[in-house]
């Protein structure tokens, strides 16, 4: 598990989850949280439970979203169950006592807090999210409810590395057109007209446009570090149809 000093405040708890400490096997060892993941059911289970013991919040709830790469926030004003979870791919929330989930297998998830207004959100930034706002739009609703972005603490956890993320001669477009700034995140890649993405240097950026007072990034590259994290085109790559997903987790304390 991994922690960082920008999120290290009183009363909130934080934890971005490798792929180790869990039960399940195969290609989904060990830590797979992801219950829509192929997973044998009650070993996700006990994997989300563990997942919580690590956070340091053992009997808290869990809340998850049905994840669709758009820019959907979520306000938790109550615990819901797994089946009534909304399509979405941020939370936010000022309750106490519920553990805010993000699954991710590449993508980055993203940990944000205002100690001061006791708010707390946890966001899911694959490239198309991050793309069409999903962060704004997480910021936007933890002003709704008193946060400031000069106060907030946000961190990103571990996501695929520059040097992973190979893509196609379209792919630069949109972000071009976004901004000629971020040409910044795109290196020539091996193969002819194709490019090496950044992602995670592209979620810093729109973190620090929106004047976020303290960013950390946790590091890691999760397709090179099999052995850590579970990794979308990693699997893809080996011909692979099912793969497992990390849980990054944050939660007011009760």
């Amino acid at each position: 598990m991994i922690r960082v000093d920008a999120l290290d405040l009183p009363g909130i708890r934080h934890v971005f989850l490798t792929r180790e400490g869990g039960v399940s096997d195969g290609i989904f060892a060990s830590l797979n949280c992801s219950l829509g993941s192929g997973d044998d059911v009650g070993k996700v289970e006990e994997n989300r439970r563990r997942a919580l013991a690590m956070l340091g919040s053992a009997m808290v709830p869990l809340v998850t979203c049905y994840q669709v790469h758009g820019a959907a926030v979520a306000q938790v004003t109550q615990p819901w169950v797994h089946a009534d979870r909304p399509r979405a791919d941020a939370m936010v929330t000022r309750l106490a006592g519920v553990a805010l989930g993000i699954l991710t297998a590449d993508c980055a998830p993203v940990l944000i807090a205002d100690p001061a207004a006791k708010i707390v959100a946890a966001a899911h930034a694959g490239w198309r999210g991050a793309l069409s706002g999903v962060l704004a739009a997480t910021v936007a609703a933890m002003q709704k409810e008193g946060a400031m972005p000069a106060r907030m603490h946000a961190a990103i956890g571990p996501c695929i590395g520059r040097s992973s993320y190979e893509v196609g001669p379209e792919f630069p477009a949109p972000f071009l057109a976004e901004s000629p700034d971020n040409a910044a995140f795109f290196d020539p890649a091996p193969r002819r007209d194709h490019f090496l993405f950044d992602l995670g240097g592209y979620v810093r950026g729109k973190l620090e446009s929106l004047g976020i007072g303290r960013i950390a990034v946790a590091g890691g590259d999760t397709a090179a570090e099999p052995r850590r994290f579970f990794s979308c085109r990693r699997s893809y790559l080996a011909g692979e149809k099912q793969f497992g997903h990390m849980l990054s987790l944050i939660c007011l304390a009760a």
